[in-house]
């Protein structure tokens, strides 16, 4: 009579879901640079939800007080100064008429989302002392145990999340108050259940 257990869970050395992530957020990099050079084409325009807390992330305290954990800017109608790097990007936008200007590592963003093709991508927050673990986080033999991942939630089209403010897009446009869906693609796509 054979056993019916599932098979024991190998360790992905390669970390394909790093590569993945990695992967996904070229494309956003990709996306920012181009419209950096050239601006906003069509009706194209992103809901950009990062981590406030993520090193590197340079905003004002007016806004860092507002957003302790996570923020959700809009890039349709009103922004300038847009730069991206290989490493992040920076902008200026307006919150409740006040200019700011935020920077961003590639690494901080949660979610991206362009509602007028209704595309998508959600990332797994990146943890920035991957390398540090506690001895509560290794098994007996003193090897790191997999960590679950954080998740984050992209906020809808309409901004709803209470995250943004005006946005820096001057006011909401009509895709904004309108209810929207879209496939979002997420790393667990990538994975083997």
């Amino acid at each position: 009579m054979s056993d019916k257990t599932n098979p024991p869970e190998v360790e992905d050395l390669i970390r394909y879901d790093i590569l993945a992530q990695e992967a996904l957020r070229t494309v956003v990099k990709k996306v920012l640079q181009e419209v950096s050079r050239t601006g906003l084409p069509g009706d194209h325009h992103f809901y950009i939800t990062f981590d406030t807390q993520y090193s590197g992330v340079r905003m004002s305290s007016r806004m860092r007080d507002k957003y302790p954990e996570e923020m959700t800017i809009v890039v349709q109608h009103q922004f300038w100064d847009l730069e991206a790097t290989d490493h992040g990007f920076s902008i200026g936008l307006s919150f409740d008429n006040v200019p700011e200007a935020l920077s961003i590592p590639f690494a901080a963003v949660r979610g991206f989302f362009d509602p007028s093709v209704q595309f998508g991508l959600q990332f797994e927050a990146v943890d920035e002392d991957a390398d540090a673990t506690s001895p509560e986080d290794n098994d007996d033999e003193g090897n790191a145990l997999p960590s679950p991942p954080k998740r984050e939630r992209l906020t809808d089209a309409s901004g709803d999340s209470g995250d943004s403010g005006d946005s820096g897009d001057g006011g909401e446009s009509e895709d904004s108050a309108e209810e929207t869906s879209a496939d979002v693609v997420s790393l667990d796509a990538f994975r083997k259940k």
